[in-house]
C-alpha cells in the first residue's frame, strides 16, 4: 500500500480520454487569452488547429460532449474570426452559444447580426442570460426602445425572471433616451423596488446614473435619496453622484456629496477635481489637488491631466510648474500610455504660458506621441506666432487629423499669411480630406483678407452643398468675408438668413456697416441687438465706436463710450479710448482728445498717441503732432507709421525742411517704410500694382487708358491736388507722381478687363491719399460705374461722383 501511494501518477495521455484532452486544451487556450490577450494571429492559429482536431475526432457537435463545441464557439468570439462561430451556431442555435455571439457581435458594432442570433433562438429555449446580453447590446448602441422591448419580453415570460444584470443593463440603455423624462425614471425605479432589486449595489448605482442623466431639476433629489438608502456604497456610487451633480451645474452639491465619502477613493477625488475644471473653478481644483496630495492619495494620470488643464486655463503657471515637479518625481511609476495625456497637458500648459521652447522640449522628449500630442504642439507654435516651426511640425506629422488641417489653415490666416492658408486648404481637398465647418471658416476668412470675392463665393457654394450653412462659425466667416470684400449687401443677406445669430454675428454685421460708411445703420443695428436681449461685449463697443469714427458721429460715439461702464459694466480698454480719441481728433477736437487722455485710468499707450498724431495730421497741428511723435519714438522707435505721419504733417504744412529731417531720421535708424500696393481680382487671378508700376505685363495699356480717362476727368473739373505729394519737387513732377499711384493703376486695369457695368473693387495695403480719393469720384462719374476701394482703414464706394464716406475719412 505504501509503495503504491508513493508511485507518481501515470502520464495524462496514458489514462485520459480524447474528449478530456480536448477539454484541457480548450481551457489552456482560454487561459492564454486572459487576463492579457494573446497575439490575435497566434491565438487564431492555435484555435483552428484545435478545431480541426475536434472534427477529426468526431467531437464537434457531439451530443455526448456539447461543452466542447460551446467552448470552441466562445473562444472564436474572442478572435478576429467571427464568421466561424456563426457557422457553428447554425447547427445548434442554443441560448449559451447565442449569448456569446450576441456579445461578440455587439462589441464589433454589428448590432443587426447580434439581434439575428437572439431571434434565432426559439422562445422556449431563451434564458435570462441571453436576454441580458441582448439588452446590454442595445445599451452599448445607445438604443433605449429595443432594449425596453427585450426587457418586456423577459418580464412577460412565465418561466423567466429579470435578475440584477437585467435591471442594470436596462437602466443603462434608458439613460440614452433623448427625451428622458422624470416619469420614465420613477416608473423604472418602481419596477426595481417591486421586483426586489432595490438593495442590489449595481442596480442602485445604475438608478443614480439614470436620474442624473435626466434634465428635470427635481430628479436630483431622487438620486440622492437612492444613495442615502443604499446599505453599502462603493467607489462607483460616490463617483456617479458627484459627476451627476457636476453635469447639472450644481458643483456645490457635488462637493457636499464628496465630503461625505469616508474611504479614500482616488476616482472620486478625480471626479471632483475634473468637475471643478469643467465648471471653470480652477483655483478650487488646484486646492483640492493639494489636499489630495497631503492625504497621501496617489494621483494618477487623470488627476495630473485635470489639474494641469486647470492651471493652463486659469494662467496659474507657477502652480502648474509645481504639479510638473510632482509628476517628474512619480513619472517612473507611469507606463508611457499613462504618461501620454499628462505630457500633452504639460505641452499645453507651457505653450499657453508663453514658454514654447519648454513645451517643445517636453514634446521632443516624449517616448510615445499620439495625434493629440502633435496637434497640441502645432497649436502652441501657432499661438506663439512661430509659423515656420508650426509648418515644420505639420509636415512631420505621421498622421494629420481634420483638426490638424483646421489649426494650420486658421494659423496662417491669423498670422497674416492668407495666401498660404488657401494653398493649404486646396491641398487638403486635393488629398480627399473633407474639411469641417471650422476649416471652411478659416479658408473663407483668408478670402476676406485677400479680397478674393469670387473665391469666397465659390467656398460659400461648397459650404451650402456640404450642409454647413447652419454653422455659426461658417456663417460668421462668410459675413465677415463679404464685408471685407466690399459686398455689404451680400453680408446683410447672410446675416438675415443665418438660423442662429450670436453676438459674433451681430458684431461682424455692425463692423461691416461701419467699414462701408453706413454709420447710422450700424447704430440702429446695435440698438436692435440690445433690444433682442443680446448682451454686447467689448468687441461690440469697439465696432460701434469704429462705425461712429468712420461716419464722424462724435457725440453718438461719446454716448456709447459712456454707456459701456454705466449700462453694461464693461470697463473701456486701451482700444476703446484710442477709437474715441481718434474720433475727436478727426473731427478737429484735438483739445478734447487730450483731455480724454488725462482721464484714462492707465498711461497712454502707442495706440493712443498714434490717434493723436493722426488727428494732428488731418488738422495741421504740427506742434502737438511733434509731441505725440516724440512719445511714440520712445515707445516703438522702429515703427514706420510714426515717421510717415509726422513727415506728412510737416509736408502738408509746407515745412519741407522738417519733413526731410524726419525722413533722414528714419533712414539713420534703419526704419523702412512699407511699400504701398493695390490689387484687384480679375479672371480668378489677383493682379498687384505698385506706384509707377512698369513690370505688369499690361502696364502700357493701363497707362494709355488712364491718360484717356484722365482727360475726361479734367473736363469734368478734376484738378490734381499736388499737396499730397510729400516731396519738394516741381509741379509737373508732382502731377506725374500722383498719376502713377497704385490704386489708380489697379482701378484702370479693372475698368479695362471687367465686363461693362461690373463694379470695380480694389484693395490697398495703406490709406488712400486725398488726391486718389478725389480722382476716384471723378473717375466713377466719367465711366458711369461703381468703384470700390478698401484701404487699410475702411471702404470707399465711389458712384456718380460721390463717395460713401461723405469725404469724412
Amino acid at each position: 500500500k505504501q509503495r503504491r501511494r508513493a508511485m507518481p501518477p501515470p502520464p495524462l495521455h496514458a489514462v485520459a480520454s480524447l474528449p478530456y484532452q480536448c477539454s484541457v486544451l480548450l481551457r489552456q487556450l482560454a487561459a492564454c487569452h486572459s487576463p492579457v490577450p494573446a497575439s490575435p494571429r497566434s491565438f487564431l492559429r492555435a484555435l483552428r488547429r484545435l478545431h480541426a482536431r475536434l472534427i477529426t475526432a468526431e467531437l464537434l457537435h457531439n451530443p455526448s460532449h456539447p461543452h466542447l463545441t460551446l467552448r470552441l464557439l466562445h473562444l472564436y468570439t474572442l478572435s478576429p474570426d467571427l464568421a466561424t462561430p456563426a457557422i457553428l451556431f447554425r447547427s445548434d442555435p442554443g441560448p449559451i452559444a447565442a449569448t456569446s455571439l450576441v456579445s461578440a457581435y455587439a462589441v464589433a458594432g454589428r448590432l443587426p447580426d447580434a439581434a439575428s442570433f437572439f431571434d434565432s433562438v426559439p422562445l422556449p429555449r431563451r434564458d435570462t442570460v441571453l436576454h441580458n446580453a441582448m439588452i446590454s447590446a442595445f445599451a452599448r448602441a445607445s438604443l433605449a426602445a429595443p432594449a425596453v422591448s427585450v426587457f418586456r419580453s423577459l418580464h412577460a415570460s412565465d418561466s423567466l425572471r429579470p435578475d440584477d444584470y437585467s435591471f442594470t443593463a436596462l437602466l443603462s440603455a434608458v439613460g440614452h433616451m433623448h427625451n428622458l423624462a422624470a416619469s420614465h425614471c420613477t416608473q423604472l425605479h418602481g419596477a426595481v423596488l417591486k421586483l426586489g432589486a432595490g438593495a442590489v449595489l449595481s442596480v442602485s448605482n445604475a438608478l443614480i446614473a439614470l436620474y442624473m442623466k435626466c434634465d428635470a431639476p427635481e430628479v436630483s433629489g431622487n438620486a440622492r435619496k437612492v444613495l442615502d438608502e443604499m446599505p453599502v456604497k462603493d467607489e462607483l456610487s460616490w463617483t456617479t453622484i458627484v459627476v451627476g451633480y457636476v453635469r447639472k451645474g450644481d458643483v456645490h452639491a457635488a462637493r457636499s456629496a464628496f465630503e461625505e465619502v469616508d474611504a479614500e477613493f482616488d476616482v472620486v477625488w478625480n471626479a471632483m477635481i475634473s468637475g471643478y475644471v469643467q465648471s471653470g473653478m480652477c483655483a478650487e481644483a488646484f486646492e483640492l489637488f493639494r489636499r489630495m496630495v497631503s492625504k497621501r492619495i496617489p494621483p494618477d494620470e487623470f488627476t495630473f491631466t485635470s489639474v494641469l488643464s486647470a492651471c493652463a486655463n486659469a494662467g496659474f503657471f507657477l502652480h502648474g510648474k509645481s504639479v510638473h515637479g510632482q509628476f517628474i518625481r512619480l513619472q517612473p511609476n507611469f507606463v508611457p500610455e499613462a504618461a501620454l495625456p499628462v505630457n500633452n497637458a504639460l505641452v499645453t500648459l507651457y505653450s499657453k504660458s508663453g514658454k514654447i521652447s519648454v513645451a517643445a522640449r517636453i514634446f521632443d522628449s516624449m517616448t510615445l506621441k499620439d495625434v493629440v500630442s502633435w496637434n497640441t504642439i502645432l497649436s502652441g507654435y501657432i499661438e506663439s506666432g512661430c509659423l515656420d516651426n508650426a509648418a515644420r511640425v505639420f509636415k512631420e506629422m505621421p498622421y494629420k487629423s481634420e483638426l490638424s488641417w483646421m489649426v494650420m489653415v486658421s494659423g496662417y490666416v491669423h498670422g497674416g499669411l492668407a495666401e498660404d492658408a488657401l494653398k493649404l486648404f486646396n491641398q487638403m481637398r486635393s488629398e480627399d480630406i473633407k474639411p469641417c465647418d471650422y476649416t471652411y471658416a478659416g479658408a473663407v476668412a483668408a478670402c476676406g483678407e485677400l479680397g478674393a470675392l469670387k473665391h469666397g463665393m465659390q467656398l460659400h457654394a461648397h459650404i451650402v452643398r456640404c450642409g454647413f450653412e447652419a454653422s455659426n462659425s461658417a456663417g460668421n466667416a462668410l459675413l465677415t468675408m463679404y464685408g471685407k470684400c466690399g459686398a455689404v449687401k451680400d453680408a446683410r443677406l447672410v446675416f438675415l438668413v443665418m438660423p442662429n445669430v450670436d453676438s459674433v454675428s451681430w458684431n461682424a454685421m455692425i463692423a461691416a456697416l461701419g467699414q462701408h460708411g453706413h454709420g447710422r445703420e450700424a447704430l440702429d443695428l446695435f440698438d436692435q441687438m440690445v433690444a433682442k436681449g443680446i448682451y454686447p461685449d467689448r468687441i461690440s463697443f469697439l465696432t460701434i465706436l469704429t462705425a461712429c469714427n468712420h461716419a464722424g458721429l462724435v457725440d453718438e460715439g461719446f454716448q456709447y463710450f459712456e454707456s459701456m461702464k454705466r449700462d453694461f459694466g464693461i470697463s473701456p480698454g486701451e482700444d476703446h479710448y484710442a477709437r474715441l480719441i481718434d474720433l475727436h481728433g478727426r473731427a478737429g477736437r484735438v483739445g478734447e482728445a487730450m483731455d480724454l487722455i488725462k482721464t484714462m485710468p492707465f498711461e497712454p499707450t502707442p495706440a493712443i498717441w498714434e490717434a493723436i498724431l493722426s488727428g494732428c495730421r488731418i488738422n495741421g497741428d504740427t506742434e502737438l503732432g511733434a509731441y505725440a511723435a516724440d512719445q511714440l519714438f520712445e515707445m516703438i522707435p522702429q515703427h514706420d507709421g510714426t515717421y510717415i505721419l509726422l513727415s506728412n504733417t510737416y509736408s502738408a504744412a509746407g515745412r519741407w525742411v522738417d519733413a526731410a529731417r524726419v525722413r533722414k531720421l528714419m533712414r539713420d535708424r534703419g526704419v523702412k517704410k512699407e511699400p504701398g500696393c493695390s490689387w484687384i481680382e480679375v479672371g480668378n487671378k489677383v493682379h498687384v500694382f505698385v506706384v509707377g508700376d512698369t513690370k505688369h505685363p499690361e502696364a502700357h495699356e493701363v497707362y494709355k487708358f488712364l491718360e484717356m480717362i484722365g482727360a475726361k476727368m479734367r473736363k469734368l473739373g478734376y484738378v490734381p491736388d499736388t499737396k499730397f505729394v510729400l516731396q519738394d519737387m516741381a509741379s509737373h513732377q508732382k502731377e506725374y507722381v500722383l498719376f502713377a499711384h497704385s490704386e489708380k493703376l489697379a482701378v484702370s486695369f479693372g475698368l479695362l478687363k471687367l465686363p461693362l457695368g461690373a463694379t470695380v473693387t480694389v484693395l490697398k495695403n495703406l490709406r488712400i491719399c486725398g488726391d486718389c480719393h478725389t480722382a476716384m469720384m471723378f473717375m466713377s462719374l466719367a465711366v458711369g460705374r461703381e468703384i470700390v476701394v478698401r484701404d487699410v482703414k475702411r471702404f470707399h464706394h465711389f458712384k456718380d461722383g460721390e463717395c460713401s464716406c461723405g469725404n469724412y475719412w
